[in-house]
């Protein structure tokens, strides 16, 4: 039998591929209003637990204006929060 027919089929994976430590807008309930919330204050919060890229997305409610953070942000995570108030700031990667 042929080798490509042996081997076991895997999908492609790039190997650029970005890979994002994802934090939602339902978790920053925890931080103090008008607070500036980035990666290091995740990170000792415990609300993402490895080094890397963070995305923010939009899944939950803000209550307060908060300024967040982030290398990444979904369209919802950023009228989320805007609608609440606060800005959300891109980083640089």
């Amino acid at each position: 039998m042929p080798l490509q027919r042996r081997l076991p089929k895997r999908g492609f994976r790039p190997l650029a591929r970005t890979t994002y430590a994802v934090v939602n807008i339902g978790q920053l309930g925890g931080f103090a209003a008008g607070s500036t919330v980035g990666p290091d204050e995740l990170r000792a919060h415990g609300l993402v637990h490895k080094r890397g890229l963070v995305k923010c997305l939009g899944k939950g409610s803000l209550a307060h204006a908060l300024t967040v953070r982030a290398h990444a942000f979904s369209a919802g995570a950023r009228e989320a929060i805007t609608a609440a108030g606060g800005t959300a700031e891109v980083l640089g990667a």
